[in-house]
């Protein structure tokens, strides 16, 4: 390691990304750090969360002993339970379907890990994302997707802000996942092979309808499913056992496929509809967070209202309270409350909203 390098802290999970972006860090020169944080388990589930046992723990200590680097573990677990956790278990209370992977990027990773880092001497933070950062001659930071579409993980940053963006090193949003592993291999890396972890860790691959009724059991609120006519169909158990779009698991048969439409909390009523009632052509976002804020108050984007959904085109129109208005081209299926709408132009991701309705 060269020390006329500045220190890199990696994000490191035991996982193939983040020890391939720290061997890469290595051999670019850097002086690299391995930071790997304890998170918050569900007690009698600990074995089931593979991105905290003690075997990926195991793994990102042995990858750093085999780079030659420093190596620590932080105990966030506190701090996971009750930022991450907590507003995932508050938002789906709230009937909304949050994706706290957001929010644990801004808060835990780019906050809590970044803030330890920075004790540690180290200038730049760096994770194994799937996703590329451009560095314009005004010195702002572009974030843009990555190479592997498949793979791409810019929506999970997309709530980052320019200010910890700055900080930040992207190492292997260049390559695809294949070339990975490879490399993985030809440098000896014991995790080579390992399979990829799940986005929610603190599930543990369970169901999440079972981590509500075991963590917000206030949740079990049962009331009526009406149809889009008000017309009584059934029973649901809880409105927070339900998101918008879905199908499978309502309990109601009349003749046709049914979808949830809507929840109608005033009522505590589960509204559902056939497939052609679930299409919206607008949504409304709150709390924006642009990287780069949009030169417009109205302008043409692609849209992503979900982490496995493809960006639709649209036209963006900012609101004065802070939030913006999309309308598709084209309607779009199960716009969630709750989830984000990521904007992005071409491949860069310009920010996103949190969805506040459709």
């Amino acid at each position: 390691m060269s020390a006329s390098r500045p220190t890199v802290a990696v994000a490191m999970s035991g996982g193939v990304d983040s020890s391939v972006t720290a061997a890469l860090l290595v051999q670019q020169g850097y002086r690299v750090v391995g930071l790997m944080l304890r998170l918050w388990t569900e007690p009698g589930h600990e074995a089931e969360n593979r991105c905290c046992t003690l075997e990926a723990t195991d793994l990102a200590r042995h990858v750093a002993r085999q780079l030659g680097i420093p190596f620590y573990l932080l105990d966030a677990r506190q701090a996971f339970r009750e930022t991450v956790v907590q507003y995932f278990l508050d938002d789906y209370a709230a009937g909304r379907t949050p994706n706290p992977c957001l929010l644990c990027n801004r808060r835990i990773r780019w906050g809590l890990l970044w803030e330890h880092a920075q004790r540690l001497g180290a200038a730049w933070l760096a994770t194994g994302h799937y996703a590329r950062l451009r560095r314009d001659a005004e010195g702002r930071v572009h974030l843009l997707r990555g190479v592997d579409e498949r793979k791409d993980q810019s929506y999970f940053l997309s709530r980052l802000t320019q200010a910890q963006l700055q900080h930040t090193l992207l190492p292997i949003g260049g390559y695809r996942k294949a070339q990975i592993r490879t490399l993985a291999q030809e440098m000896g890396l014991p995790v080579a092979r390992r399979p990829d972890s799940q986005d929610l860790c603190f599930l543990a691959g369970g169901d999440y309808r079972d981590f509500l009724r075991r963590h917000a059991p206030h949740t079990q609120r049962p009331g009526p499913i009406l149809d889009t006519n008000g017309r009584p169909l059934g029973e649901h158990r809880g409105l927070a056992f339900y998101t918008i779009g879905q199908r499978r698991g309502l309990g109601v048969a009349v003749g046709q496929p049914l979808y949830v439409v809507d929840k109608d909390f005033a009522r505590n009523a589960l509204i559902v509809g056939p497939r052609e009632a679930v299409f919206r052509t607008t949504l409304r976002a709150t709390a924006a967070q642009w990287i780069v804020p949009p030169a417009e108050k109205a302008f043409r984007a692609a849209v992503q209202i979900r982490a496995t959904a493809a960006a639709q085109p649209a036209t963006i129109a900012l609101q004065e309270d802070g939030g913006f208005q999309v309308t598709f081209d084209q309607p779009q299926k199960g716009i969630a409350p709750g989830q984000a709408a990521v904007v992005y132009v071409g491949d860069e991701c310009l920010g996103s909203g949190i969805i506040a309705g459709a």
